[in-house]
């Protein structure tokens, strides 16, 4: 009688959870997480569940290994050196830092990133449409083209979009670049105020006193968690918050939300890994970008009271 077993370990920080079978020639799946958190846990559901959709159901043609190091990058190492000790088929990088660890540590085993909004400038890909050496994946990058029509359809008067990012963080450099580029295009304009300390964010809002129509904040690792924050002094200022993703619109920390579903996102990097468990190579499988069907958009409808906007008829509404 086969038995599956649910191991949890916590070793200096590091959190791991690994599924055992008695057929220990099962291949491994390995996931290396940055830390719990709800865009990484929809995506992670994503991918287990396209892979089981390719028949690798877990515990039966696959088992998986994965490990999280809450959000402290100095962990990484031991994380990365532990799902290693596995020999895993593949291993799945979640968020810039663990992937840009990972891809410096590992050459012989197939790398997957996910939830990465530029590859590209993170210097994990050499350019958007190949992999690179051991490395490819399913990026998180949203079309902010899409999502600049979809705020001058609730705040038609808009003309300055304010935008915190992290010094520290590639992913940021990169958002704000794009944001730049996408609003010059609607003849938008854009404040970004950079944050060194995540116990800098209150003082730093400030800065968007009078400046700005609305505060996006994005999938930043060091920004996101902050959001309750961000949201609270907004609300001071009445400045409508925008988020990457839904779940602060549901907790009523934004007024609405415009981005990629994050399931999609984890299950682009479950056809890769379903791939690279077929047979197939790395360097055969480019890394897939959202498409304009990813995208969703969720108002809340408290909080566009408040504001007195009208909710476009295809918002999901809360």
């Amino acid at each position: 009688m086969k038995k599956i077993l649910a191991a949890i370990a916590v070793v200096s920080g590091v959190v791991s959870v690994a599924y055992f079978n008695k057929n220990v020639d099962l291949p491994v799946v390995a996931i290396a997480n940055y830390g719990p958190h709800a865009s990484l846990e929809a995506s992670l559901s994503g991918t287990k569940a396209e892979l089981a959709d390719n028949g690798f159901i877990d515990g039966k043609t696959v088992r998986y290994d994965v490990a999280d190091v809450g959000f402290d990058p100095a962990l990484i190492p031991q994380m990365i050196t532990k799902l290693m000790a596995s020999k895993p088929k593949v291993i799945i990088v979640k968020s810039t830092p663990v992937a840009q660890f990972a891809k410096g540590k590992i050459r012989d085993i197939p790398l997957i990133f996910c939830d990465i909004t530029d590859p590209v400038a993170a210097g994990i890909l050499k350019d958007k449409t190949h992999s690179h050496e051991n490395m490819t994946g399913g990026s998180d990058q949203e079309d902010l083209g899409l999502f600049l029509s979809f705020v001058k359809t609730i705040l038609p008067k808009v003309k300055t979009v304010g935008l915190l990012y992290s010094t520290s963080e590639s992913n940021d450099a990169a958002l704000v670049k794009m944001m730049k580029d996408a609003a010059a295009k609607v003849g938008l304009s854009v404040v970004a105020i950079p944050v060194d300390q995540s116990r800098d964010i209150p003082m730093r809002m400030q800065e968007f006193r009078g400046k700005v129509d609305l505060i996006y904040v994005g999938t930043s690792g060091p920004i996101q968690p902050a959001l309750p924050i961000i949201a609270s002094e907004a609300q001071k200022m009445n400045i409508p918050v925008f988020n990457a993703e839904d779940q602060a619109v549901r907790d009523g920390l934004a007024l609405a939300s415009f981005g990629v579903s994050y399931e999609s996102v984890g299950r682009n990097a479950g056809k890769l890994a379903a791939k690279i468990l077929k047979g197939a190579a790395v360097k055969d499988l480019p890394p897939i970008f959202p498409q304009t069907k990813d995208h969703t958009c969720v108002v809340n409808k408290k909080l566009a009271e408040k504001f007195r906007i009208k909710i476009p008829e295809n918002a999901t509404k809360y």
